[in-house]
């Protein structure tokens, strides 16, 4: 693949194909079956073809179909392992990688947005990328001041791929269903659609990292790399070497898997209250575990996964956040306290207030809390062990049709202010399981969110306001170090 396709008419058709290709193999399947072949054996041969060709598709097209591979990702872990083995490494290639486009692609952007002489704004430009995502990829450069920079450009014709794409992909959203049982992949699809011109807007970005950047200068466990210059299509931020979560959740020691998980639910739920913002992109390939400065681990950071000490957690692409000015709602962090002591009269209360119930649905208090008490199983103990196992338990659960959790899930109502929040919490979730991390979870919901303790003083979180149309570039200083999503 060497450029994003941007006729509609050659992506349509790709996507167009995928339908056929599962009913092709299904077709296939029959036949392997009536050839003597076990149902079992047929079955892992279908779910390996299918993965194979649903994610090759995904990848290569980048734009729309990646953003949404990207998405279903971090949910693997709700699959039961016998259908998650076939689609595990199919589903991380996603999370870190796309084909690239060629480079006298990339040097026209950066001539149309950083002038014709770009190349002096750079002592050294790496044509080849670092990484690539899904409308955007990452060149490794060195800034003529010596810093060492990551610069995104953008695909061309990204918004209408995107825009495309996801409106194919939604035709036919019931067939991916199986990839996620119990989750409605259309209001998925629907919500990436809605947020194209965030994903877009480099400007916005720029403002909502470099704010990240600033308030968490000084942190010891969180980097977030500053931004050094922005244009449209083309933004330039500090260099972040680290190791991608991808390999941590793929060979990492427990001690590391351990450090990313507690480090990851750190950042979900301090964000907010610090920045006023949330980082709506959780999947592994924006995040890097960082050694100590100096520390013997980063010596052995270029080898790959090693060493010891407390490691950081490395955050990068800001294309999506969720504007939350007070932080996350203290009605979250009410409910979660109020189910915790059992008090179902109180949580049912809150939730039909903030419209989770509505006024023309009548539900059992006592129901609505069994419902809640496994999800929030991991806030009631002084530390959880995220795995795979506990998540396909929960994906059961609300997923089996004849099950009273079932039946009480479709009753509920999900808020469009509370969407963004929900599926990113839910992705951070699926996350952990992949890590198979042991987190201590009520820590971070003491220290950041509202409302969970119940006597708290009460002030106003700090949230750092940037004129709109204020100048990103710069010469000054800035805290952090690169970009690798998109």
């Amino acid at each position: 693949m060497s450029d994003l396709p941007r006729k509609a008419v050659t992506r349509t058709a790709k996507l167009a194909a995928l339908p056929l290709g599962f009913a092709g193999r299904a077709t296939w399947g029959l036949g392997k079956r009536i050839g003597g072949k076990s149902a079992e054996l047929v079955a892992r041969e279908v779910q390996q073809r299918t993965a194979d060709q649903l994610f090759k598709v995904l990848g290569e097209l980048k734009g729309g179909a990646m953003k949404l591979g990207q998405a279903l990702s971090v949910f693997e872990s709700a699959l039961p392992e016998e259908i998650a083995g076939p689609y595990r490494a199919a589903l991380t290639k996603l999370q870190d990688a796309a084909p690239p486009m060629p480079s006298g692609t990339v040097h026209e952007v950066l001539a149309q947005r950083l002038g014709e002489d770009w190349r002096e704004l750079f002592r050294s430009f790496e044509d080849k990328p670092s990484a690539a995502a899904s409308i955007g990829q990452v060149h490794r450069a060195v800034w003529h001041d010596g810093r060492d920079v990551a610069v995104k450009v953008q695909y061309p014709g990204a918004g209408d791929a995107l825009l495309s794409d996801l409106t194919q992909l939604s035709r036919f959203a019931r067939l991916l269903g199986p990839l996620i049982p119990g989750m409605d992949i259309k209001p998925l699809i629907t919500e990436l659609r809605d947020r194209v011109s965030e994903e877009l807007d480099y400007e916005q970005e720029a403002r909502s990292q470099q704010d990240h950047a600033e308030e968490f200068a000084a942190d010891p466990d969180v980097v977030i790399p500053g931004v050094v210059h922005q244009s449209d299509q083309v933004l330039v931020t500090e260099w972040m070497d680290g190791v991608p979560l991808a390999d941590v959740i793929a060979q990492g020691t427990p001690e590391q898997r351990d450090r990313a998980g507690q480090l990851l639910a750190r950042f979900l739920f301090s964000g907010p209250a610090r920045t006023g913002l949330l980082h709506a992109d959780p999947h592994p390939g924006n995040f890097r575990l960082l050694p100590p400065p100096g520390s013997p681990a980063e010596a052995d950071e270029e080898e790959g996964i090693g060493g010891t000490g407390q490691w950081r957690l490395g955050v990068l692409d800001f294309g999506t956040v969720d504007r939350l000015p007070g932080g996350l709602p203290r009605t979250i962090g009410d409910s979660l306290r109020l189910a915790l002591a059992d008090d179902a009269r109180s949580v049912y209360e809150h939730l039909r207030e903030e419209g989770f119930v509505k006024d023309s649905i009548d539900l059992d208090a006592d129901a609505v809390l069994d419902y809640l008490l496994p999800i929030i199983e991991p806030a009631r103990v002084e530390e959880f062990t995220f795995t795979r196992g506990w998540m396909r338990n929960q994906a059961a659960r609300l997923a089996d049709p004849r099950s009273p959790a079932h039946q009480l899930g479709k009753q509920l109502n999900l808020p469009p202010s509370y969407l963004l929040i929900h599926r990113v919490t839910l992705s951070t979730i699926g996350v952990l399981c992949q890590l198979g991390a042991t987190v201590r979870l009520r820590d971070e919901l003491e220290s950041w969110l509202p409302g969970f303790l119940e006597e708290e003083y009460e002030e106003e979180p700090r949230v750092q306001e940037v004129p709109a149309g204020e100048e990103m570039a710069g010469e000054e200083e800035m805290a952090g170090e690169p970009v690798a999503g998109g």
